[in-house]
């Protein structure tokens, strides 16, 4: 028997959508919806992601810790703006994580995993083939996100994807530099080739000209930028020429 009384709310007031406003924000922020410096209002966020006051708040706390957000005291949160010096400096903490990480995949990876990996490969040829530069950048970071996986160190994977998220919208302007995505599906085939060879040493070679290139690349999209930032007109700090 039924002992529950028909409601009289509409069907949209009484089916919840669950969601994660932390995920949610995270994933805005790095897409680009939300443009640096940009205010975060907790009432539009609580509306736009179906989450009440306290969960947007417990989510602008994280992000805040995370480095994609800023919050003052009376003025609220606002997206932060990473300068061009400081998106440097997170791509040489994120390769030397990186290179560590290549390096325990190569010594842990099943057949499984390297036929994963083999998969992705295949899919940037074919991205490559299309001319689809925003599909081979998703498989590319899908690469690297497998590699964290078979790795399998907890500790820095997450500090990889910390600090990812705060520089995404300088490795986006990566792949607009001509012949660049033909040189990086070589190199991650390179990295690819060794983690299937067991080959640590190859694996951390392999990785390290990789990332080597991607430094010289996020520099030319620095300089780029630079030439047309609409979010600031504030000059930021030049790279140092010794980094």
């Amino acid at each position: 028997m039924n002992n529950l009384a028909p409601s009289s709310e509409p069907e949209a007031r009484r089916v919840r959508t669950i969601v994660d406003p932390c995920d949610k924000l995270r994933e805005a922020i790095v897409s680009g919806e939300f443009q640096p410096n940009e205010r975060l209002v907790e009432a539009d966020l609580s509306i736009r992601f179906g989450a009440g006051r306290t969960a947007i708040r417990a989510a602008l706390a994280v992000l805040d810790q995370e480095g994609l957000i800023v919050r003052e005291p009376h003025r609220g949160a606002r997206v932060r703006l990473i300068s061009a010096r400081e998106a440097f400096e997170i791509e040489q903490v994120r390769n030397a994580l990186e290179r560590l990480l290549a390096r325990s995949a190569a010594t842990r990876a099943t057949g499984g995993d390297v036929a994963d990996l083999g998969e992705i490969i295949a899919a940037m040829h074919e991205r490559l083939r299309e001319n689809d530069s925003l599909g081979y950048m998703q498989l590319n970071a899908q690469l690297h996100r497998r590699i964290w996986r078979i790795s399998d160190n907890q500790v820095a994977t997450k500090m990889l994807v910390t600090l990812k998220s705060q520089s995404i919208r300088f490795q986006y302007g990566t792949i607009l530099r001509p012949g660049r995505p033909e040189q990086s599906l070589r190199e991650h085939e390179a990295i690819v080739a060794a983690i299937a060879a067991h080959d640590a040493a190859a694996c951390d070679v392999a990785m390290a000209e990789h990332l080597g290139h991607v430094l010289e690349t996020l520099q030319w999209a620095i300089d780029s930028q630079e030439r047309e930032r609409p979010w600031s007109a504030l000059r930021e700090p030049a790279v140092g020429s010794n980094s």
